[in-house]
């Protein structure tokens, strides 16, 4: 099988679980019984080896596919010469009531329905547990096929072998179960089912063993599963009131792949659904992104906020205030979905596996959690801010007041020292402008939450570092030779997007002569002619970046809205939609030169980033084409506050 291009694959998922299934109707990436446990079907990492779960028609086929209506419920149409037929994916969710089984949404569920003529199709049941590091013992058992993991694959020294025994049941029904054959190995099994016009039958995989997808009613879960969906995406308090008709779709699309990601029980988001797909091909640059990074706080809060997702945001503050209430020494860049990190996400590559497209290395963990990322500290700050801001039944209590003073104290203590920065340089520690205007924005929107509140707060030393930290971005970070702001403090040269944030966190005004020179350079020198933006050029720490971070092209989207150039700004989000997938799906990256998306996916920065460019958008257009923070008036702080603007106390 060739790897098929990422644009070819939806997702479906519930709460704390995904699965990527492709346009020619195999699942080939889901872990159980979480998003960050071990594959049991890892196709996308190694075609041979990683295991799948395919449904597909005998003979040749056309497809399509499509998300039912506001839901994350897959319909995959295959077009056959006898005839037509679709495939239904999802995964179990009700609303409103639990299920006695805890295992019931650790399911996927199969629909085969023959929509005119007739079609035969192949089922292929291969799973392979612990990232297919163990081979599975295969049984046949009443309606379907129960595998079981077993030991170490053959010449696999890293097979563990030594973990609890993990359980996956292949559901095949009455329709299929008679056909069912082992192969020789006993590792995988198959089988066929004709349908003629009118008439389906039910497949699909149950981790934890045979119940409850063997006895529960599927139709009436499908329904209750498209139910949910609808009732999520209509559950809104407050949210867009006037976005443009042409944008509402995508905005609902990136809503609920946000909310595919979110973890029920933490309130945790995480990067994306899966590790390793390449920011290239042929690139070692493979990481691992089912955890919830600090920096995608204040984007996310910003998004769950503007589409009137407020239980979600609760959810997430609740989390990230629990992390906040750690040492402000122990806070690490990221976690994974249950708060943990250290040991828990150390990082491991996975030898025996070929990787996407044959693009190794296939890493699980992430060695950035221990990193030394100034960022976080703004950015936990910044999420508080906002979500006060937004959300009136959300205040800061005097426990999380006095974790956030530590969090600007050590701010205060250490603002003037290099770290790995927002891109997790590995080898390179240098005094990284972003890093300092997240610790700039620390300092004053804990200025701002301890004067409208009335906390305690060492007010005079917070403002003189505040300065401080201003005055060095303004010297060292601006360079007159590239004129703009630019990576690092120790270049004159490297441009890096992240200087596009300047004005969206209120640290310059976007008429301000050197963001203006800042826009330019990025669009010079970063942008191409349609929007798509890279990361970084001319930097003396990593070769030029050569495809572009989408989250990085709504960020110049963000700044151009500011800035009233609102026609360009409507045309480079014009074009940036163009670049999602058929289903409506961004990744991390872009292939500016063939579209090709890459990177781990689906992506929940990308996500957010078109979210929060609507809102920009849509503000604009209701404005006439000015959205701008409002004067500061120092005899109304509250007011203020309430606006989101950033006051200068």
């Amino acid at each position: 099988m060739a790897y098929p291009p990422l644009r070819d694959y939806g997702v479906i998922g519930n709460d704390d679980r995904c699965a990527l299934v492709s346009r020619q109707g195999s699942i080939d990436w889901c872990c159980f019984p979480h998003l960050e446990s071990a594959s049991a079907f890892a196709r996308i990492l190694d075609d041979e080896r990683g295991g799948h779960f395919a449904v597909q028609p005998s003979g040749p086929s056309e497809s399509s596919h499509r998300y039912a209506d506001r839901t994350n419920v897959l319909e995959t149409t295959f077009e056959t010469r006898a005839g037509q037929a679709t495939v239904t994916d999802f995964m179990p969710l009700r609303n409103g009531r639990e299920h006695e089984d805890e295992r019931f949404q650790q399911a996927i569920y199969r629909r085969l329905e023959c929509d005119r003529g007739s079609v035969d199709f192949d089922v292929e049941f291969a799973p392979r547990f612990d990232y297919a590091r163990t081979e599975p013992a295969l049984e046949r058992t009443e309606n379907g096929v129960l595998a079981e993991s077993g030991g170490p694959t053959d010449g696999d020294a890293a097979g563990t072998g030594d973990g609890p025994d993990e359980q996956l049941f292949w559901y095949a029904g009455d329709e299929l179960e008679p056909a069912i054959e082992l192969t020789e190995s006993e590792t995988t099994a198959t089988g066929t089912v004709s349908l003629e016009s009118g008439e389906c039958c039910w497949t699909g995989v149950q981790y934890g063993g045979r119940e409850p997808l063997s006895s529960i009613d599927r139709q009436e879960t499908l329904d209750e599963t498209k139910r949910y969906w609808r009732e999520w995406v209509g559950r809104r308090d407050g949210g867009p009131e006037s976005m443009p008709e042409r944008w509402h779709e995508m905005v609902v699309r990136s809503e609920l792949v946000l909310k595919l990601l979110i973890h029920h029980e933490t309130g945790a988001i995480p990067a994306a659904a899966t590790t390793s797909i390449p920011e290239a091909i042929g690139s070692d640059r493979t990481w691992d992104y089912r955890y919830n990074w600090i920096r995608d706080a204040k984007f996310a809060v910003q998004a769950l906020h503007d589409t009137g997702h407020r239980q979600e945001a609760r959810d997430y503050f609740d989390w990230f205030s629990a992390v906040a209430r750690s040492d402000p020494a122990e806070i690490h860049p990221l976690y994974d979905l249950h708060g943990n990190t250290g040991e828990a996400i150390e990082e491991e590559t996975l030898e025996h596996l070929s990787g996407y497209r044959e693009t190794g290395p296939v890493r699980i963990g992430n060695a950035a959690a221990p990193q030394q990322q100034l960022d976080v500290y703004g950015t936990i700050v910044q999420a508080v801010y906002e979500t006060v801001q937004f959300d009136a039944e959300t205040t800061v209590a005097d426990d999380e007041w006095v974790a956030l003073r530590d969090i600007v104290d050590y701010v205060c203590a250490h603002w003037d020292e290099r770290d790995a920065g927002i891109w997790e340089f590995r080898d390179e520690r240098r005094h990284f402008l972003h890093s300092k205007l997240l610790c700039w924005v620390a300092l004053d929107r804990g200025i701002a939450l301890a004067t409208e509140n009335e906390f305690d707060a060492p007010l005079e030393k917070w403002r003189e570092d505040r300065e401080a930290v201003r005055d060095a971005i303004e010297v060292r970070g601006f360079s007159e030779e590239a004129d703009s702001f630019v990576q690092h403090f120790e270049t004159d040269e490297a441009i890096d997007a992240t200087a596009l944030l300047i004005p969206i966190y209120e640290f310059l005004p976007p008429e301000d002569d050197r963001v203006q020179a800042t826009i330019d350079t990025v669009l010079e020198r970063l942008a191409t002619d349609d929007g798509l933006v890279v990361r970084f050029v001319d930097t003396d720490i990593r070769r030029d970046e050569e495809k572009a971070f989408l989250l990085c092209s709504f960020w110049l989207i963000d700044a151009l809205v500011l800035s009233n150039r609102l026609e360009r700004a409507e045309e480079y989000f014009e074009n940036v939609l163009e670049y999602a997938s058929p289903l409506g799906l961004y990744s991390e990256k872009m292939d500016p030169e063939d579209g090709q998306l890459l990177g781990n996916f689906p992506q929940a920065f990308s996500h957010l980033g078109l979210v929060n460019s609507v809102t920009y958008l849509a503000r604009a257009l209701e404005a006439d084409g000015e959205v701008r923070p409002a004067d500061f008036d120092p005899e109304n702080v509250e007011t203020l506050f309430r606006r989101g603007d950033s006051p200068e106390l």
